[in-house]
């Protein structure tokens, strides 16, 4: 079935980055956009603007119904969700199924599977990938017997959520209680599920994910991203290809990622998600996103693919023309997400109104941005309002062209992560490369970046927008997805 009319489900960078694919590609669009977006770039670039609902997501862009009628009445024949928001939502999967439209994501099944942390932990098993010590604890008893499996350190995390919310460290046997209990309660409150696991906590640990595209009988991969730079377990810069990687580590994540797909016959864009330990050298299975990721731009920089249309053509239908031999890695590139928040006052929200923008432009520049003159960046979303990805033939030409872009990228009336990224980016450590998951939490608590803030640490860290308000995502020291 080709798509001829489609509606986008999202706001902000990704809604005007979906839109641009389907321009190019002859698909007519439809946004549906909340009435804090009616008057936004994404809409106004559009073919045609639906409502959505009032600001707040839960009766917007987060309400299935509302997505699923707009479709219907503006005549789409597909949805498109974006990240975040419904994107991962297999009720909104259903739902479009059972409207005759096409949902551009993996089927229901493989939502369903891939949400529930510990489900996808067991299809990989299932298919030999190595996993850390853990399982499902209910209770401080399990909790206390698990440790005789996983050892201390250990992480207490959210079987269906991700982006940090539900994650505590634990070091002393004495904490496990504690934060088993907020754990639960913090699970709960953010994902309608208050089931937590443990899982053994890597001290130094690189984040590693692997791009997959897969029809349903193919399963490719598309090059690795190091996703490391982190703030409480929140991606802050993302590189591709990951630097001072092993190469037999880079080759067995992508073979255990290809495998992963095929034992689940998985169909459209996805990332399987992987923890390096830097100490011993081996990597472990941490979960799959099911959808595009925020980084994606990196991917498509260093492969010269368009991977949202590689997603459209799949949800088609169509086989894919590509093979793995077809996919040839060029480059580096590296990507920085600008988000309204003020690193010197503890990476404090910053909605407001954006008085002028200047982007930077030039060999291997890429800027996706959600705002413009005027734009107003209101406080019920995540945070981001841009992404700056700069490619170059090298690792070093990247980033000085990085370093370059960055003193170019002005954005006033709003508080902005410019000024961090720029110190983070001059950084030598950053520069030397394979940095763990931990080192911006230490950065910025030895004050080296600028800004205050709480270590990251090895675990997770989910590359989806956050459906919460700004506010709230902030008031729990996150940076919001984007």
């Amino acid at each position: 079935m080709r798509i001829r009319r489609i509606l986008v489900a999202n706001r902000g960078e990704i809604a005007l980055r979906i839109l641009r694919t389907c321009e190019r590609l002859g698909i007519e669009t439809v946004l549906a956009a909340s009435d804090a977006d009616l008057d936004s770039p994404a809409a106004r670039a559009a073919d045609r603007v639906v409502r959505l609902g009032p600001a707040p997501p839960e009766w917007s862009y987060l309400s299935v119904d509302a997505v699923v009628r707009a479709a219907l009445a503006s005549g789409a024949s597909a949805v498109h969700p974006g990240y975040g928001f419904l994107a991962e939502n297999p009720a909104l999967a259903d739902a479009c199924a059972d409207t005759g439209l096409l949902f551009v994501g993996p089927a229901a099944a493989h939502l369903r599977a891939l949400g529930d942390k510990l489900e996808a932990r067991a299809a990989a098993v299932a298919s030999g990938l190595p996993v850390l010590p853990g399982g499902e604890v209910g209770n401080p008893a399990e909790a206390e017997a698990m440790l005789e499996r996983t050892g201390l350190p250990v992480l207490v995390k959210a079987v269906g959520g991700g982006g940090g919310r539900g994650m505590r460290l634990v070091s002393h046997a004495h904490e496990l209680a504690g934060a088993l209990e907020l754990s639960m309660a913090e699970a709960g409150g953010a994902f309608g599920n208050s089931r937590v696991y443990l899982e053994r906590y890597v001290a130094r640990g690189r984040h590693i994910e692997v791009q997959l595209l897969a029809d349903g009988e193919r399963v490719l991969h598309v090059g690795e991203r190091d996703c490391s730079v982190q703030r409480r377990y929140q991606k802050l810069l993302e590189e591709a290809p990951a630097p001072e990687l092993p190469e037999r580590l880079r080759s067995a994540m992508h073979r255990a990622a290809r495998r992963l797909g095929r034992y689940l016959g998985y169909r459209s864009l996805g990332t399987v998600e992987f923890l390096v330990d830097v100490d011993t050298e081996t990597f472990s299975f941490l979960e799959v996103n099911p959808r595009i990721q925020v980084e994606h731009p990196v991917t498509e920089a260093t492969t010269g693919l368009d991977l949202v249309a590689e997603q459209l053509y799949v949800a088609e239908g169509r086989p894919l023309t590509l093979r793995q031999e077809d996919v040839v890695l060029s480059g580096h590139a590296v990507e920085c997400r600008i988000n309204a928040e003020d690193p010197d006052r503890g990476f404090a929200p910053g909605p407001g109104t954006v008085t002028d923008i200047r982007l930077p432009a030039g060999e291997g520049i890429r800027v996706d941005a959600a705002v413009q003159n005027g734009s107003a960046v209101p406080p019920y979303y995540d945070s981001l309002v841009a992404k700056l990805v700069v490619w170059g033939p090298d690792r070093a030409t990247a980033l000085g062209r990085l370093a370059g872009a960055l003193d170019r990228f002005t954005v006033e009336g709003i508080p902005t992560t410019i000024p961090l990224h720029r110190r983070l980016v001059a950084h030598p450590e950053l520069r030397q490369g394979a940095v763990d998951t931990g080192w911006l939490g230490r950065v910025l608590a030895a004050g080296g970046a600028g800004g205050t803030g709480g270590a990251g640490g090895a675990g997770g860290a989910d590359g989806g927008a956050s459906p919460g308000s700004l506010g709230a995502s902030m008031a729990a020291g996150a940076t919001a997805h984007g």
